[in-house]
């Protein structure tokens, strides 16, 4: 019998982008205190919470295969989350025009099995264009990407506000990178190519 496969996230976004594999899963919210640490870096901040994630799942699933990820954001340093409304999402874009946003994609695979973890960071790095205010609030009429980090969904309307987007992951960015979890899923014994043949 197939392993189970888990992805620890609530997020849509992240759901659509695993459903590009052809894989059958499962999508489970794990609530953790996603609050970052003292003296945390955001890179160790993502990691930490990823794998967090995927071993609260796997308290009530053994012998299952977990997704856990995190993504956080920053420019210049400075963390930056969901706007979560419009007033937030038009002082963020604001704020992040003509700037470099680095979003450190964590991802891991956890055996809750054999409690094997597999992790990695995929940093991206995205460029915004100088913006006015009108365009930014045409764009978020139209887009309302208020549940996004840096108020802008680059894989709709968001991808005019952009100058550049440069990593080696594309869905690194929507926070599920694809490339990485082929690989760690490959050495689970997936073969996403041949998923029957499981060893």
């Amino acid at each position: 019998m197939p392993t189970p496969l888990i992805l620890a996230s609530s997020s849509r976004y992240r759901r659509e982008v695993l459903q590009k594999l052809h894989l059958p899963f499962e999508s489970l919210s794990p609530e953790i205190d996603e609050t970052p640490l003292q003296g945390e870096s955001p890179e160790q901040t993502a990691l930490r919470l990823a794998e967090a994630k995927a071993r609260k799942v796997a308290e009530h699933h053994p012998g299952a295969l977990i997704i856990g990820c995190d993504q956080v954001a920053t420019v210049d340093g400075q963390q930056i989350g969901k706007p979560g409304n419009h007033t937030n999402a038009v002082r963020q874009l604001s704020m992040l025009s003509g700037r470099e946003v680095i979003f450190h994609s964590a991802l891991c695979l956890y055996n809750s099995g054999n409690q094997h973890m597999q992790s990695t960071l995929v940093p991206y790095h995205v460029k915004f264009k100088t913006l006015t205010p009108d365009q930014i609030e045409h764009y978020l009429q139209l887009e309302q990407p208020y549940d996004c980090v840096g108020s802008a969904k680059s894989e709709g309307m968001g991808i005019a506000l952009l100058d550049y987007m440069r990593g080696d992951d594309p869905n690194a960015l929507i926070g599920l990178p694809l490339i990485a979890l082929v690989n760690m899923l490959q050495n689970a014994g997936v073969d996403v190519l041949s998923p029957h043949k499981e060893r």
